[in-house]
């Protein structure tokens, strides 16, 4: 694969992430924010949690997210490494690091146990996601933060 056609592969597989369902169940029940990014089938249940959860994060302007522990299925489910994306020009300086680091990370933990259950095409589109994601807060700190 050539690396041009890896950020338009990364939004391919990330589609359903972005524009799928609500943030509600059908009968008006909240979806509790873990349960999306543990969710990391492309079912239709899963990408509306997905994006329920992203939506959330987008919206919190504290950005408490950001130092919320993450999980392998967090890495797979793709929501953080993509609401770190979305949001990179709005983190500060400490919150780049720690996305950059996050995405640093999920390769060695979707190679490693954590990463047992997942399926080698979750696994694959998060690697690339997290290389992605990683690249472009590296160049978001080196533009605007010192170290």
């Amino acid at each position: 694969m050539n690396v041009r056609s890896r950020p338009a592969l990364v939004l391919l597989a990330m589609l359903g992430l972005s524009f799928g369902g609500c943030s509600m169940l059908g009968g008006g029940e909240e979806i509790a924010p873990a349960a999306g990014l543990g969710c990391v089938d492309d079912s239709s249940h899963c990408v509306a949690q997905r994006s329920g959860v992203l939506r959330g994060m987008m919206a919190d302007p504290q950005r408490r997210w950001v130092r919320e522990p993450s999980s392998p299925a967090a890495y797979a489910s793709g929501v953080r490494l993509w609401a770190f994306k979305q949001k990179k020009r709005d983190l500060s300086c400490d919150d780049l690091a720690i996305g950059q680091r996050e995405a640093e990370v999920a390769p060695s933990v979707l190679r490693g146990p954590g990463g047992t259950g997942l399926t080698p095409a979750q696994v694959s589109r998060a690697l690339i996601l997290a290389e992605e994601v990683g690249r472009e807060l590296s160049n978001e700190r080196k533009r605007r933060c010192r170290a």
